[in-house]
């Protein structure tokens, strides 16, 4: 009888920690994954036609402000840099279509990110 009781209540934790880590996913991300997807709508037709010279410059120039300690990227600004990189995967896929699971990922990753994430590594930088 202590074991299925030890049982129920490990699994009704597990169940409600795994539903309270989503309920905070979706109130903390919603704001920004409607910035992402008005980000990605308004920028789609501009990126699928960049050239690698174009997409290149795009890429070192996130890079080189991300890489300024004394430059913060207002939320939108980083957002347009990682959702125009991740709109260049459905032009490189077009480009190779052998790479199509690579480019899928790496589309994957670079909408993933997030500016918290941003601000975290801007605090360490200063360090």
């Amino acid at each position: 009888m202590r074991k299925i009781i030890l049982v129920f209540t490990i699994t009704l934790f597990f169940m409600i920690s795994q539903e309270s880590l989503q309920a905070q996913e979706k109130t903390v991300n919603t704001g920004d994954a409607l910035l992402k997807e008005n980000l990605y709508n308004a920028n789609k037709v501009k990126v699928s036609n960049f050239s690698l010279k174009q997409f290149d410059a795009l890429f070192f120039e996130f890079f080189d402000k991300k890489a300024n300690p004394n430059l913060v990227l207002t939320k939108e600004e980083f957002y347009k840099y990682t959702i125009q990189i991740a709109i260049f995967s459905d032009r490189l896929v077009a480009l190779y279509p052998e790479q199509k699971e690579i480019a899928a990922e790496n589309k994957k990753k670079w909408f993933a990110e997030t500016y918290e994430d941003y601000l975290l590594s801007k605090a360490t930088q200063k360090k």
